[in-house]
């Protein structure tokens, strides 16, 4: 998706490129915010102490 979008970076609306960029971040962030939770919820040795 970026790559289809790079020449838009250099002439024309970078927005058009960013925003793919941006939705990849977005993504990422997500799993690892979920990933995140799953681990505190089925971490049970750190409820015990």
């Amino acid at each position: 998706m970026i790559k289809e979008n790079y020449n838009f970076i250099i002439t024309h609306n970078p927005l058009l490129a960013l925003a793919p960029g941006v939705a990849i971040m977005i993504l990422v962030l997500a799993f690892n915010l979920l990933g995140n939770g799953l681990r505190d919820a089925m971490d049970v040795k750190g409820k015990l102490a």
